[in-house]
């Protein structure tokens, strides 16, 4: 899923602005254009096209809106529990039919008008009604003010999340920071993710793709300690989400340099066990432990991996043994 797509916003005013301009300027090529020569009859020729542009640019910019942000309740639950815990839900659903209603009230306004112009028998109800009618849908526009500002801030938020293929097999790879996750993405797949020595460095999620024939695996590097959900920032909520409702398989990393203490990962761990995912551990660093360190560690249940060729070759093999998943497998 791409949010790429989703559109600036403008103020209410600015749509207001557009569409008063576009009419004058609409207004002027018909001056020349028109053949009647009746003064009242030019001006209702007038100003019928000065209001069927007003309804048509207000209708296309608001109804834009509506078709650029997608149906929230169709969106794969990855994405709907993301939107619920970064943004106002009621609010966003509440300013999208905001907007749906200016549009129908501006529709609806379009043949009554038209019809009262048309009848209009001097120049002084002909620029009464116009007048109406310009206040009238300024008044529609300006009503849903705060919901086109909160759209476009859900619109910011919205385009900085993550580009999850939700609809292929996942394998996530959990850890405490700076333990060798995004390495080992990098091992797995042609990703390049930023590395450097120092905690914290994964910013955002990342992914990469593990190919066999036309056959593809998504791996996510997720970051983030995963502490209690309300605590977490926005990106550690991603990582959470992320492998509670997109992973079929997570990778949980472990690290003995004691950059971080067993204990607390012993304890990330045992959050990362009840999501209830079949889950692979794998030992990094090993190339600078002690070799007894390495093989004193183990998890009861558990294969420890510590060759990241023999952990890809089971995860493919988990794959490729579900029949549910290696459908999903083509991208």
């Amino acid at each position: 899923m791409n949010f790429q797509d989703l559109e600036h916003i403008e103020t209410a005013d600015k749509y207001i602005d557009i569409a008063l301009h576009a009419a004058e300027k609409h207004a002027e090529l018909m001056r020349t254009k028109s053949k009647t020569q009746n003064k009242l009859g030019k001006s209702k020729f007038i100003e019928i096209e000065k209001i069927t542009i007003i309804n048509k640019v207000l209708t296309a910019h608001l109804n834009k809106i509506l078709e650029s942000f997608p149906s929230i309740d169709n969106l794969p639950i990855f994405y709907q529990e993301l939107i619920k815990c970064t943004l106002d839900y009621p609010m966003l659903k509440k300013s999208l039919g905001a907007v749906n209603w200016a549009s129908m009230k501006i529709t609806d306004m379009i043949e009554k008008i038209t019809v009262k112009l048309k009848m209009a028998n001097d120049q002084q109800i002909l620029y009464t009604a116009r007048k109406q009618y310009y206040g009238r849908v300024c008044s529609f526009v300006k009503q849903i003010k705060e919901n086109l500002e909160y759209l476009e801030h859900a619109r910011r938020t919205m385009k900085d999340f993550p580009a999850v293929k939700t609809s292929l097999p996942t394998i996530c790879i959990a850890g405490f920071p700076n333990v060798g996750k995004s390495t080992l993405l990098a091992r797995l797949t042609p990703a390049k993710p930023e590395i450097k020595n120092y905690a914290f460095t994964t910013k955002s999620l990342n992914f990469g793709y593990i190919t066999i024939g036309v056959k593809k695996i998504q791996v996510v590097d997720t970051p983030g300690t995963l502490n209690r959900f309300e605590k977490m920032n926005n990106i550690e909520k991603q990582a959470y989400l992320a492998m509670q409702h997109c992973a079929d398989i997570i990778v949980y990393v472990f690290d003995l340099t004691e950059q971080y203490p067993l204990e607390k990962q012993e304890q990330l761990f045992q959050v990362v066990i009840n999501l209830d995912k079949p889950t692979y551990i794998y030992l990094s660093k090993t190339d600078i432990l002690p070799p007894e360190k390495v093989k004193a560690f183990h998890k009861k249940g558990f294969v420890v991996y510590t060759s990241k060729d023999e952990l890809e070759k089971d995860l493919i093999k988990k794959v490729m043994e579900n029949k549910e998943l290696a459908k999903r497998s083509y991208d």
